[in-house]
C-alpha cells in the first residue's frame, strides 16, 4: 500500500482501564504481533491467556530464561527486554510504558518507545505522566486517555488485626515481608506471599491460594504494582519509602497509586490506606491518588543502542555516550555495562577481545542476567569464563553447564536460600537458552525447567508451611463474614472438636483443650468458633455422667475424680472426714444448675466407694451399738477412720473388740483390714482433702518397712505407719513382732531370733535403732554374764554364746502411750445409716 504510514497509539491511564486487554485484543486481531511486559510473571501469565484463545502451536513466549517457539508462531509474549525486534510482525505493543524514567531498567524501554514498530500498528500502554515527553519522541502517535473503571478511596490506618478481608499488605524488603506474613498468621490465619525474587510457578502457586480464597490476605512487595491481576479490595501500606539497588528513598506519588491501584477490579471500587508504624499519607498525596493526577515525567532514561564493536574501549565509549535529545538522560549503569567495565581491566580478557567479533562476544556475555545481586565478582567471573569457552571452543562445555544445573536441584533449605538457588537457575535458563551457546539447547532448557519447577514448588511449601495456617484461615474468614453461626461445628464421639472440617482441638471432660498448636490470637478464635459446637455438647455430657454407672468414674490419688480417663472434679475438705465436699473442675460450658448435677452424683458415687473401702469400719460401728461398753471406743475409733493412738482399754473389753475386727495393740488400737492397699489408698485420700495437704506418693503394696518418709506431719501415723527410728513399719507388723519379742523377753535376755531383720524389712545395721523404736532394747552378749541365763545349759550357752546379741525387756516397765503420739486426732467420723 502506497503512501501508508503505520500507526502509532499510546494508550494511558491510571489501573484498572483495560488497556492491556484492549492490547491483547488488537494483538491477536493482526495476523502477527508481539506485546512486551515489564516482568517475566506477566509474559508468562499473557502467554497462558494467548494459548488459550488461539493454540498453543500459533503462540510463543520469549523472556531471558525461557523460549517456547513454535514454528508456525505468530503471536509472542515477551519481556520488554527479550523482545524479538528483528521479527516482521504487523502489530507490536509495550505495556507500562512509563518505566521509559526508571533510572535502572528505562532505557530498554526508551529503546522500544524510539524504535520498535509494528509493519501496521504500534501501541504503548501506561500512566498519563508519560504523556508530554511521549507526544515529543513520537510526535505522530495519537494518545488516548481511558478512566479508571472502578472508584480509588483512602480510607486512612488500620491496624493489622482489623484489615479486612481480601486485603493487600505492602511492605518494601524481604525481612518486612516474611515479618507481616508471620503476624497475619498468627491474628488472620495466614496469607499469599509475592515477591518480584518468586519464580511464576511459585508466584502464580501463591496468588491462587488467595484467589481460590484459602486465605484472605497477601502480603507483597511493589511487585504487584505491575498489572498482576487479583481480586483485592484493599491495599495497605506497611511503609512508603524503598531501597532501589542504590539508596533508600521514599517511594514517588505515582508509585504508591500504581499500587494502590491494585484495590478494585473491573467495576468493584477499591480503597487504600496504612498500616502497622507507616507514617501516614499527607492530604496532597491522597487526593493525587484519589483523582490519578500526577506531575508528568521531565526525563526518561536513555543508553545509546547503536554500539561500535571495534574495540573494548571503543564499546565502552558509545554505551557512555550522552543522548542527543531533549527530555532523555542517561541512567544508572546497568549490570551489564558494570560487568564490561570490569572485565575490561582483566588482562586476560583484554587480550582475547582484540576483533569486533571477540568483543561483540564478550558484549553478549556481559548481558547475562545478575539475578543475584550479590554485589560480589561472582558475577564478573560467570560472564569471563562463559566469554572465554565461547571464544575458544565456540560452546560452553557440556559437562560444565550439567553439573551446575544438577547441584541447583536440591530442595533443601530454608526459603531465602530456595530463593537464592531460583536466582541461581534463572541465570543458567538464560544461558541454557541461548542455542548458539550450548550444544543440545533444548535438553538444558528443560534440565534448568525441571530444576526450577522442583525449587518453585519446595518454595510454595515452605511459604505455605510458615505464613498459612488453613485451619485458621477458614475459620477467620467464617468469623470476620460475621456468621458464627454459619461454621459447621461438631464434637466426635472421641472427643474431638471439629470446625469446617478442621480439628481444633478435644473435650477433656467438661474442659475444652485447644490444639496444641494454636496460640495467641488463633487460641481466642477456635474458642470462638468451638463455642457453638460445644453449647450442644456440654449439656450431653452432663446427662451421660449423670445416668453414668459408678464403673465409669475413678477416684485418683490425687483426689481428682475422672469419668472416663477425664478429670472433672476433685474432693475438698467437707463437715467430716468421711465426708468430703465435691468440687467440679472449672469449665466456662458449664452453668450453675449444671455443676449442682454433676456434683451430686459424683457425691453419691463418693459415699458408695468409702461405705465399700471401709466397710470394716461400718460394720463395726454398727455392731458397737449393741454394746454400750464398746460403744465409745469405737466411736473414737470410728473418728480416726481406723487407728486409734493406744490408750488404757479394760482388760475385758479386748475379747470383745477383736470379736467385731479390731485390735487393741500396744501401739494402737485399729482396724487391720484398713491397713490393706485399697482402704489405705482411700483414707490417704480423705485425710488429704480433708487437712488440705498434698498426697506424696504411698508405699508399695506388701511393703513391711519404708525408710522413714518425708511426709506432710500426721499422715504417716494416720496410715498405720509406725516411726522407729530410720525405719517406718507397718502398724499391724509392729504390733505382731513387738509382741512376740515381748513375751521371749518377759524374764531375762532372750536371742535374737533367726531371720528378725528380714521379717522387718530391715538391714541388720537398722535392727538396734527399729527395736528401740518397738520399746526393745538390743544388748551385745559379751556384755552379759552367764549367770544371766540361769543354771548351765548346752543349748541355751550356745545360744548365748559371746558376741551373739539377744534381746532384753526394757530397762523400765514401757512407758504409756505419749499423748503426743503423732497418730494424729482426725475430724468427726460420719456414722453411714445401716
Amino acid at each position: 500500500m502506497s503512501g501508508f504510514a503505520p500507526r502509532v497509539k499510546a494508550v494511558l491511564g491510571p489501573t484498572n482501564t483495560g488497556k492491556t486487554h484492549l492490547a491483547i485484543e488488537r494483538l491477536l486481531g493482526h495476523s502477527s504481533g508481539i506485546i512486551g511486559f515489564p516482568l517475566r510473571l506477566l509474559a508468562r501469565e499473557n502467554y497462558d491467556r494467548m494459548v488459550s484463545l488461539k493454540g498453543a502451536r500459533h503462540v510463543a513466549l520469549i523472556t531471558g530464561e525461557e523460549k517456547i517457539v513454535p514454528p508456525d508462531a505468530r503471536w509472542f509474549s515477551c519481556t520488554v527486554e527479550a523482545m524479538p525486534l528483528d521479527r516482521p510482525v504487523e502489530f507490536i505493543a509495550v505495556d507500562e510504558i512509563q518505566l521509559c524514567a526508571d533510572a535502572d531498567r528505562g532505557h530498554v524501554f526508551t529503546d522500544r518507545l524510539l524504535n520498535a514498530r509494528g509493519m501496521v500498528e504500534t501501541m504503548f500502554l501506561g500512566a498519563e505522566t508519560i504523556r508530554k515527553l511521549l507526544k515529543r519522541l513520537v510526535p505522530d502517535a495519537e494518545i488516548e486517555t481511558r478512566p479508571r473503571l472502578s472508584q480509588l478511596s483512602f480510607t486512612g490506618a488500620t491496624k493489622l488485626s482489623r484489615l479486612p478481608p481480601r486485603s493487600a499488605i505492602v511492605a518494601f524488603s524481604a525481612a518486612e515481608v516474611y515479618a507481616i506474613a508471620e503476624a497475619v498468621r498468627s491474628r488472620r490465619g495466614g496469607c499469599a506471599v509475592v515477591m518480584g525474587r518468586l519464580s511464576p510457578r511459585t508466584r502464580n502457586a501463591q496468588v491462587a491460594l488467595y484467589q481460590d480464597k484459602e486465605v484472605d490476605f497477601l502480603v507483597a512487595t511493589d511487585a504487584i504494582g505491575m498489572g498482576l491481576n487479583m481480586d483485592v479490595d484493599h491495599v495497605a501500606f506497611a511503609g512508603l519509602s524503598k531501597f532501589d539497588g542504590h539508596r533508600p528513598r521514599p517511594l514517588a506519588a505515582a508509585e504508591i497509586a500504581q499500587i494502590a491501584g491494585r484495590a478494585g477490579r473491573g467495576m468493584r471500587d477499591g480503597t487504600f490506606g496504612t498500616t502497622g508504624r507507616c507514617r501516614p499519607l499527607t492530604e496532597d498525596l491522597v487526593s493525587a491518588v484519589e483523582a490519578h493526577a500526577f506531575e508528568p515525567l521531565e526525563q526518561l532514561a536513555w543508553r545509546n543502542s547503536t554500539l561500535d564493536f571495534s574495540s573494548i574501549e571503543a564499546l565502552l565509549a558509545s554505551l557512555l555516550s550522552a543522548p542527543d535529545r531533549q527530555g532523555l538522560t542517561r541512567g544508572h549503569d546497568a549490570s551489564d555495562l558494570l560487568t564490561l567495565s570490569a572485565l575490561s581491566g582483566d588482562r586476560a580478557i583484554s587480550d582475547r577481545a582484540r576483533t569486533p567479533r571477540a568483543v561483540r562476544l564478550l558484549w553478549d556475555a556481559c548481558q547475562i542476567p545478575d539475578f543475584r545481586k550479590l554485589a560480589t565478582d561472582i558475577h564478573t567471573k560467570l560472564c569471563a569464563r562463559v566469554f572465554q569457552h565461547l571464544l575458544e571452543d565456540g560452546v560452553l562445555p557440556e559437562e560444565w553447564v550439567a553439573a551446575q544445573i544438577a547441584v541447583l536441584g536440591r530442595t533443601d533449605g530454608d526459603i531465602d536460600t530456595l530463593m537464592q538457588r531460583l536466582a541461581d537457575v534463572r541465570i543458567w535458563a538464560y544461558i541454557a537458552a541461548r542455542a548458539d551457546w550450548v550444544r543440545n539447547a533444548l535438553v538444558w532448557q528443560g534440565r534448568a525447567r525441571e530444576a526450577e519447577d522442583l525449587l518453585s514448588d519446595a518454595l510454595h511449601e515452605k511459604l505455605m508451611a510458615r505464613f498459612v495456617d488453613r485451619r485458621a484461615a477458614r475459620i477467620t474468614r467464617g468469623l470476620d463474614a460475621g456468621e458464627p453461626a454459619g461454621l459447621i461445628s461438631a464434637v466426635t464421639g472421641a472427643g474431638e472438636v471439629v470446625v469446617e472440617g478442621h480439628p481444633v482441638g478435644r473435650v477433656d471432660g467438661f474442659r475444652f483443650e485447644p490444639d496444641a498448636t494454636i496460640g495467641g490470637a488463633d487460641k481466642r478464635l477456635v474458642l470462638r468458633a468451638a463455642r457453638r459446637a460445644l453449647g450442644g455438647e456440654m449439656p450431653r455430657r452432663v446427662a451421660r455422667v449423670e445416668s453414668a454407672p459408678d464403673g465409669a468414674f475413678a477416684l485418683q490419688p490425687d483426689g481428682v475424680i475422672a469419668w472416663q480417663g477425664a478429670p472433672i472434679a476433685r474432693l475438698r475438705q467437707g463437715s467430716a472426714l468421711l465426708a468430703p465436699a465435691i468440687e467440679i473442675i472449672d469449665s466456662e460450658f458449664l452453668d450453675g444448675a449444671q455443676r449442682e448435677t454433676l456434683r451430686a452424683r459424683l457425691a453419691r458415687y463418693v459415699d458408695a466407694i468409702i461405705a465399700h473401702d471401709l466397710m470394716p469400719l461400718f460394720a463395726a460401728a454398727r455392731a458397737a451399738e449393741q454394746n454400750p461398753a464398746l460403744r465409745g471406743v469405737v466411736h473414737r475409733l470410728a473418728e480416726q477412720a481406723g487407728v486409734l493412738p493406744a490408750a488404757p482399754i479394760d482388760a475385758a473389753l479386748r475379747p470383745a473388740l477383736r470379736r467385731i475386727g479390731v485390735r487393741a495393740g500396744t501401739f494402737a488400737l485399729y482396724l487391720p483390714a484398713l491397713l490393706k492397699p485399697r482402704p489405705a489408698t482411700l483414707r490417704a485420700i480423705l485425710w488429704a482433702a480433708w487437712r488440705k495437704r498434698w498426697l506424696p506418693p504411698l508405699p508399695a503394696p506388701g511393703m513391711v518397712s519404708i525408710a522413714t518418709p518425708d511426709w506432710p506431719a500426721g499422715l504417716a501415723s494416720f496410715m498405720g505407719w509406725l516411726d522407729c527410728g530410720p525405719r517406718a513399719v507397718r502398724l499391724d507388723i509392729a504390733e505382731r513382732i513387738a509382741a512376740d519379742l515381748r513375751y521371749a523377753a518377759r524374764r531375762r535376755p532372750a536371742p535374737v531370733p533367726p531371720g528378725l531383720a528380714s521379717r522387718l524389712g530391715i538391714s541388720q545395721d537398722e535392727l538396734a535403732p527399729v527395736l528401740r523404736g518397738l520399746g526393745l532394747r538390743l544388748i551385745p552378749a559379751e556384755l552379759l554374764d552367764d549367770t544371766q541365763f540361769g543354771p548351765p545349759q548346752p543349748a541355751r550357752i550356745a545360744i548365748a554364746a559371746p558376741r551373739k546379741p539377744v534381746i532384753a525387756p526394757p530397762a523400765e516397765p514401757a512407758p504409756a502411750p505419749n499423748p503426743d503420739h503423732p497418730f494424729a486426732v482426725l475430724a468427726a467420723y460420719r456414722r453411714e445409716a445401716s
